[in-house]
């Protein structure tokens, strides 16, 4: 992984074509100067994340690579214990486990995601698994050969209980609240109370934000392809955040004419359009400025700067789709905001 001071900064792949492809586009991370690359896991959306991983690790040679989140509903943990070591002896000290509840894996096959509770359970086992100790599983005790201890376990969270639950159990925190200041201090004292708790030094764990991200001059125009990000959130319990923000918005529970959902609908113009009726152009807008890193190379590095003031420790960037993948943004970030962010570095 690449060593340099300051936030470290990676970009979000979904896994939407071949792998070998995929693994390209990784490599294209790498030589752009990235940190990282995180891969995300939905099995019907995308081509499997720890498939993706692995073509990625043989491709590069020093970016971290992570999953962004798997989870613990649709995969045993027995089976990601596995899946991560696997990954993890072919990309030494560049591999990261985000764990998730698993939101767009389990609702599309009628699961439901992951309590706190078998979270924990669920994190505890992989832990004693990577570690090479026994684990009851319903009364038979078992253990993985070949373990590998040194896999980091990151938690995505959004609201105060798994905040709290991540900072306790998890090696790292994936906040999901967004670069906005007031959500991203809630959300960052949350999860530091938790690792207070577990008797842990709060500043030592790293702190992961996910943000969409644009390198535009014309906010505008950028912002308006994030209405339905913008109506999922309010959707699912995030109204009162949004309106923390100025962003007032009463979005019905279920929205017809989108397939699978806002936040991955195949056809994102007709989403757009369709989430007009309750997210304005306005509302949009001040989503991008407040919640999202949209504006020059300058701008998003200068706002970068700030979140590492505020102790975030690492950035992933996600573009606006989930079905092509982010070469457009890699190059402007790559091209304009790295530089910016870092003057005094060569790559």
């Amino acid at each position: 992984m690449n060593e340099r001071s300051g936030i470290r900064v990676g970009i979000r792949i979904p896994p939407c074509d071949r792998v070998d492809r995929l693994a390209r586009t990784a490599r294209r991370a790498e030589e752009l100067g990235f940190d990282q690359v995180w891969f995300p896991d939905s099995q019907l959306l995308w081509r499997d994340v720890f498939t993706a991983l692995t073509a990625a690790a043989l491709g590069t040679e020093r970016i971290g690579l992570g999953s962004a989140v798997t989870n613990l509903v649709t995969r045993h943990p027995a089976v990601v214990a596995s899946a991560a070591r696997s990954v993890a002896e072919l990309a030494p000290g560049r591999f990261t486990l985000g764990l998730g509840v698993g939101n767009s894996s389990v609702g599309p096959i009628g699961m439901r995601s992951s309590t706190g509770a078998e979270l924990r359970e669920g994190v505890a086992t992989l832990r004693a698994l990577l570690q090479g100790q026994e684990w009851d599983f319903n009364g038979v005790r078992t253990r993985l050969r070949d373990p590998d201890p040194d896999v980091p376990i990151h938690v995505a969270a959004s609201g105060p209980r798994n905040l709290r639950l991540a900072g306790e159990i998890a090696d790292g925190v994936i906040l999901l609240s967004g670069v906005s200041r007031t959500t991203l201090a809630s959300a960052t004292a949350r999860a530091r109370e938790g690792a207070v708790a577990a008797g842990r030094t709060a500043a030592a764990i790293p702190l992961t934000v996910s943000a969409f991200c644009a390198v535009t001059d014309d906010v505008a125009a950028e912002a308006r392809l994030l209405k339905p990000i913008c109506a999922s959130i309010a959707q699912n319990g995030g109204a009162p955040f949004l309106a923390l923000a100025g962003i007032g918005l009463d979005v019905p529970a279920r929205v017809e004419g989108v397939y699978p959902d806002l936040v991955h609908a195949e056809d994102w113009e007709a989403a757009v359009e369709i989430c007009s009726a309750w997210v304005s152009d306005e509302a949009a807008l001040r989503f991008a400025q407040e919640f999202c890193l949209f504006g020059t190379a300058e701008e998003i590095a200068e706002r970068l700067t700030a979140l590492h003031a505020d102790g975030v420790t690492d950035v992933f960037l996600q573009h606006v789709g989930s079905y092509d993948p982010p070469s457009e943004l890699m190059e402007s970030v790559g091209s304009a905001v790295l530089p910016a962010l870092r003057p005094d570095v060569s790559r």
